[in-house]
């Protein structure tokens, strides 16, 4: 007994572990991941002074209709449906999203509500906003003495 290698059992797990990463096991269960299966971001936010731009990628948006824009002080909510139906085809492999999408994103800062431009252009989202600067920037508060 004292001549046996203790280590012997784990020769064939490590033959089994260089065969497994030998091969694209990463890539073969990438789309059953959940997180693959998600839109990526497909947005950009621009600032400038007093103004904001974000450019959303939701190519294929058959109608202006099938997106919504809202903004809310300091939150962008942007939600969409985008379809790509080709009659007479059997999708085989997707890589451009298509379906429900929803996205609210945090803004710098709050936005005018009257100020808001969302224009479609080559499958791309643009919308303009401005920021919200209050008419008064301080107010004077008066102090009570305490008794």
């Amino acid at each position: 007994m004292a001549d046996q290698n203790p280590f012997t059992p784990f020769s064939d797990w490590t033959k089994h572990w260089q065969q497994f990463f030998q091969t694209d096991f990463w890539g073969s269960i990438q789309p059953l991941l959940p997180s693959a299966n998600k839109p990526s971001s497909g947005m950009n936010l621009y600032k400038k002074d007093n103004e904001l731009l974000i450019v959303i990628s939701l190519p294929g948006l058959e109608k202006i209709e099938d997106a919504e824009v809202y903004v809310s002080y300091k939150t962008l909510e942007v939600k969409a449906t985008v379809n790509l139906n080709f009659k007479e085809f059997e999708l085989v492999e997707e890589g451009i999203f298509q379906g429900r999408f929803e996205k609210t994103v945090p803004l710098p800062f709050p936005v005018k509500e009257d100020r808001i431009e969302a224009t479609y252009h080559h499958g791309l989202l643009f919308i303009h906003l401005h920021r919200l600067i209050p008419e008064e920037p301080k107010k004077k508060i008066m102090i009570k003495k305490g008794e």
